[in-house]
C-alpha cells in the first residue's frame, strides 16, 4: 500500500513540477516509476525471477 501511496505522491508532484517549472520532461518520471513498481512487485513473488516471467508471459 505505502508504494502505490509514493507512486501518486511522485505522480502528483511531477505534474506540479512540470506546471511549476515549464518542463515536460518531468511527466516522464511517474512512467519510469510505473515500470520500477512493476518490476518490484514480480520480484516479490517467491519463485525464480525468470520463472515468474514464462508464467506472465505465457498467460492468454
Amino acid at each position: 500500500m505505502w508504494m502505490l501511496i509514493l507512486f501518486w505522491t511522485l505522480a502528483l508532484a511531477a505534474v506540479i513540477g512540470t506546471i511549476r517549472y515549464k518542463k515536460p520532461l518531468l511527466l516522464t518520471v511517474p512512467f519510469f516509476a510505473i515500470i520500477g513498481f512493476v518490476f518490484v512487485q514480480v520480484a516479490m513473488v517467491p519463485m525464480p525471477f525468470w520463472d515468474t516471467l514464462k508464467f506472465i508471459f505465457s498467460m492468454r
